[in-house]
């Protein structure tokens, strides 16, 4: 069997396990081990930031960084593997956007929409009270909160300074200087 060229993908990695920057600082440096022991090669790993919890007040602080690298992996099986590490880092789904030990969120793979335009279009504009509510039912990409969230776009820009999204065809640089500016208070560099 021939094994298929090595894709590009793009993950966001963040953790707010507790008040306790350190230990969500570990988590993610152990998941990214995870990650790249097994499926992801070619690694570019941006800085660590502190950011404030998103929604505001739903938990302490997180880290949060973003990963190039390349798989073999197709995206629904890349997105499978990413959830079990969660899981092993005992990340549990009982509420949308809550504290969590770990989220990993795959942000593009090859510059891919799936899996569809008019679908991913449909997240891309769904309002913010039904963004708390709604959950995919299947993958989505580029993953739909992209270019609302300043804690992706920052280490989106160390990690893949040129990438542009496939739909808005803008730079994760473009897309951060359309947010609103105080979107960015609280982010800092962490490690």
């Amino acid at each position: 069997m021939l094994k298929s060229h090595p894709k590009r993908v793009l993950i966001a990695m963040g953790s707010n396990a507790s008040n306790d920057l350190k230990e969500s600082y570990d988590l993610l440096v152990d998941a990214i081990k995870s990650l790249t022991s097994e499926f992801i090669t070619n690694v570019n790993i941006s800085k660590f930031y502190k950011t404030p919890a998103f929604p505001v007040e739903s938990g302490p602080d997180f880290i949060n960084c973003v990963l190039s690298g390349k798989t073999h992996l197709l995206p629904g099986d890349l997105l499978n593997r990413m959830h079990l590490i969660e899981e092993d880092f005992g990340r549990t789904r009982m509420k949308r956007w809550g504290q969590r030990t770990l989220d990993i969120d795959l942000l593009d793979f090859e510059n891919n929409v799936i899996p569809s335009a008019i679908y991913v279009n449909r997240w891309l504009n769904m309002p913010l009270d039904m963004q708390k509510i709604k959950t995919p039912d299947q993958l989505i990409l580029p993953h739909p909160r992209i270019q609302d969230r300043p804690f992706v776009l920052i280490p989106l820009g160390d990690v893949a300074p040129n990438w542009k999204h496939p739909i808005f065809n803008k730079t994760s640089q473009e897309m951060l200087n359309e947010l609103a500016p105080e979107l960015s208070i609280g982010i800092s560099c962490f490690a």
